[in-house]
């Protein structure tokens, strides 16, 4: 007879376990909705890391810097945040009619920053006036926050590329772009 009970318990427990996690699911699933966009173009950044330049709506470019073996950097926005940041983005393209390996170079040559893998983590910011130069920021782990996993560009492709630093004052109106490997190039900051 205590079997008997036991079973009908066991068969409520799981009745009820379905039941809070079907809600649960029901509750994440809201919120998605109300953010389609968001959520679509991250996941398609994602999968898709290399894309033809000619396949992309056409972007105003604040700077070209030139590399080795045809590789280029278009920043297409250097854009401020009131959380005091600057966060640079562009594309990183490749030219010439064969696949290219990235120079490792671009990382930089900082211990942290190396164990990380091939990164951009060398770009630096140069504030003239202010005489101040400003790095990648990192987060606590030492990770620079900028793209990574950057090997290799396939010819005529790009893969879009981000940077994020400490935002100079807000009288900075024009800084000093530099990447190991790369022209410097001018940027206006708005």
């Amino acid at each position: 007879m205590n079997v008997r009970y036991a079973r009908r318990g066991l068969a409520c427990l799981t009745l009820a376990s379905v039941a809070l996690f079907a809600a649960g699911c029901g509750a994440e699933e809201k919120p998605k909705t109300d953010k389609p966009k968001t959520t679509t173009s991250a996941a398609q950044q994602g999968s898709t890391t290399q894309t033809s330049p000619t396949a992309e709506a056409p972007v105003e470019t604040l700077a070209v810097l030139k590399g080795k073996q045809g590789v280029e950097l278009a920043i297409s926005s250097a854009e401020r945040d009131a959380g005091g940041f600057l966060t640079l983005k562009g594309q990183l393209r490749n030219s010439s009619g064969s696949s290219v390996l990235l120079p490792v170079e671009m990382r930089g040559n900082e211990t942290e920053v190396i164990k990380h893998g091939l990164t951009l983590g060398g770009a630096t910011l140069i504030d003239s006036v202010g005489k101040k130069r400003y790095y990648v920021l990192r987060d606590t782990d030492g990770r620079p926050l900028t793209t990574s996993a950057l090997d290799s560009i396939g010819p005529g492709k790009s893969i879009p590329v981000f940077m994020q630093f400490p935002a100079p004052p807000a009288t900075t109106t024009e800084v000093s772009f530099q990447l190991p490997t790369f022209e410097p190039a001018t940027l206006k900051l708005s």
